[in-house]
């Protein structure tokens, strides 16, 4: 199991937003390759970034810095997850070409699963879907959208087109620190455990990360505990100290999958 702590991207600050309102927004600072050195530094092996300009309009300004991050941890031995507005294949190809480990497909994957398929082609098990919701319906367009369909229902399809990662994000808990939803992620883990693929599916092991409320080293106990899931997304907790990233890596790194 990973900790990935997060860098959300919006104007090349790194930002916080509650519950995905984009006019809720906490700025933590200006320099966030130097955040993602540090979590590196501090033992990370993954870290997860997310364009948020890109997600809710495709346009993928903060690019280059996600690039540096990737370079820039290249040394430390630490991967970067990266998603936000990645819209097609092209998208997926300057992140991974870039540095990036795996690509995250949020509203593309949700309406296009055939463009998980495509990256995954291209670059096997380096593309992840993002199941982005509230209580349970999927949104899409950095959450300003409804997908009209459901979690449940997303996950067998994602795993037929190719998808290595599920990063599941309850939108309501997101940046509430309240912590996360334990049952809903359990379930995922369920189903993702017993989907069997169809027709060209895969049958390589699937991570499912979990995001969203995150508060505590014992919320990460408690995640740690649900046999099967793959990561743990942590941000605002980590920003504002109320989670050490020493020990939350140190629960984690203890645990298998």
């Amino acid at each position: 199991m990973d900790l990935l702590p997060a860098i959300d991207l919006r104007g090349g600050h790194c930002v916080r937003l509650l519950e995905g309102d984009f006019a809720a927004e906490t700025v933590y600072g200006d320099d966030p390759v130097g955040v993602a050195v540090g979590f590196a530094a501090a033992g990370a092996r993954w870290v997860h970034v997310v364009d948020l300009d890109a997600a809710r309009t495709g346009e993928g300004s903060n690019r280059a810095v996600i690039a540096e991050i990737a370079r820039q941890l290249r040394s430390a031995g630490t991967s970067v997850q990266a998603g936000g507005g990645v819209r097609s294949l092209r998208d997926a190809g300057e992140l991974l070409e870039a540095g990036v480990s795996r690509v995250v497909v949020g509203t593309a994957g949700v309406e296009r699963p055939s463009l998980i398929a495509d990256i995954d082609r291209r670059w096997p098990g380096r593309v992840g879907l993002g199941l982005d919701h509230r209580h349970g319906e999927v949104r899409l367009r950095g959450w300003t959208q409804s997908g009209g369909v459901s979690v449940e229902d997303l996950v067998p399809e994602a795993l037929d087109a190719g998808a290595s990662a599920l990063v599941v994000t309850d939108i309501s808990r997101d940046g509430t620190m309240a912590g996360p939803d334990l049952e809903g992620l359990a379930s995922v883990v369920e189903l993702v455990g017993r989907h069997r693929p169809g027709a060209g599916g895969t049958t390589r092991p699937v991570s499912v990360i979990a995001s969203g409320g995150v508060g505590s080293l014992d919320d990460v106990t408690a995640l740690a505990a649900i046999a099967g899931l793959g990561g743990i997304i942590a941000g605002r907790a980590l920003y504002e100290k109320r989670l050490d990233l020493a020990a939350a890596l140190a629960v984690v790194q203890g645990t298998s999958r």
